[in-house]
């Protein structure tokens, strides 16, 4: 692993260095993960667009009124559910807005008719139902929690995430990306991470590029992410993702990043997090580029539905599962399947909550990756 030093000079270097950063990234993932590539199958569960928040960058959320406002009632997270089951889907991504009970009374209400007082508390309730209804293993998006919180989702969720996106709290002032945005704060965010740690939680994070930090900026946050997995070791995938303009969010018209900008970012990300570390990043992301990827250090694609839509980016369609095979072996890499707790976590009891082991265990093989006669994949 470089120094942050190294890694802000690396991130800054002229456009005549990108091809030896490739190179270096490229030979330090195939030390850690061979010429092997992995995705989870799954379904976007997007249990509530409601936010407190109002990220400059954000078309997922909505008020109440808003065409797009929903809460999924139970009956269509189990449809939603077993219909992945019948294409071979093994995980239930459940996305959702921060806290927005604290804003609208029809969230408030619709909590109440269901049984509930707080958003993660029916969230808990959709990821054991799941569990009980279809052969689907949660991996849960909350936002920031509490350590109480993040102690009861342990018990219906193979894994849980959240994005760190930056540690720039400049951020938060007036006409930036997080000004209207409570649950932003980078230190909230940080201390979820560490609870999630303290508890064992396979945790995915990672940063959001392009929404106005620098690139010594990025790196900040990157050292962060690495600092909370060397003192708890949970931290299972690191994402960069890149900030996408669209027609109704604040950001419209601020500049996306590109390619040669993503490469670079997650080339220095590898550098920074060593071998071992699962970096992905989503190859519906970066349209017909998504391929070069691999030549920058990624070692997974991230969560991969044939049957939802990426309801954060539902402009920018998942490469179809047979494309991204192809794709990657014509790049000299075979693709497999994994679970939403990543293979070195799966093979691991004590980062999976004991109810959840048996499934776990009877879904992977030795390398804890997805057995073959489940990989249902191919067909797609």
């Amino acid at each position: 692993m470089i120094s942050p030093d190294r890694a802000r000079a690396l991130i800054e270097a002229p456009p005549a260095a990108l091809r030896e950063l490739l190179a270096e990234a490229t030979e330090l993932r195939d030390r850690g993960h061979g010429r092997r590539v992995t995705f989870s199958k799954k379904v976007f569960v997007p249990l509530t667009t409601l936010c407190r928040d109002y990220c400059g960058y954000c078309a997922f959320r909505r008020d109440p009124g808003e065409p797009g406002a929903h809460t999924l009632t139970p009956d269509e997270v189990v449809a939603l559910a077993q219909a992945g089951g019948r294409i071979g889907a093994k995980e239930a991504l459940f996305s959702l807005g921060d806290k927005p009970e604290a804003r609208f009374a029809e969230h408030r209400e619709f909590l109440r008719r269901h049984g509930h007082r707080t958003t993660l508390s029916y969230l808990r309730a959709m990821c054991e139902l799941t569990l009980r209804e279809s052969p689907l293993l949660p991996h849960a998006n909350p936002g920031v929690m509490a350590e109480r919180d993040l102690a009861a989702l342990r018990e219906v969720t193979v894994s849980m995430g959240l994005m760190l996106e930056t540690t720039a709290e400049r951020l938060l002032g007036p006409g930036h990306a997080h000004d209207r945005a409570p649950d932003k704060v980078p230190a909230r965010r940080l201390r979820t991470i560490a609870l999630a740690g303290k508890l064992q939680i396979p945790f995915t994070t990672g940063i959001l590029i392009g929404i106005g930090e620098t690139p010594g900026e990025r790196v900040d946050a990157l050292v962060a992410i690495r600092d909370l997995h060397e003192r708890y070791g949970h931290v299972q995938e690191v994402i960069i993702q890149t900030f996408r303009a669209k027609g109704r969010i604040p950001m419209r018209d601020h500049p996306e990043p590109s390619l040669d900008d993503l490469l670079r970012t997650l080339a220095v990300a590898r550098l920074l997090l060593g071998p071992d570390a699962n970096i992905q990043a989503p190859p519906n992301l970066a349209a017909t580029d998504w391929p070069r990827l691999l030549g920058a250090g990624l070692n997974d694609w991230g969560g991969i539905s044939p049957l939802t839509l990426d309801h954060i980016n539902p402009e920018r369609p998942w490469p179809l599962i047979g494309d991204l095979r192809r794709q990657s072996a014509a790049a000299g890499f075979e693709l497999r399947e994994r679970l939403a707790v990543y293979p070195e976590y799966a093979r691991r009891a004590e980062f999976v909550a004991e109810p959840l082991r048996e499934r776990v265990a009877a879904l992977v093989d030795g390398d804890g990756l997805v057995k073959e006669r489940y990989e249902r994949w191919r067909r797609w």
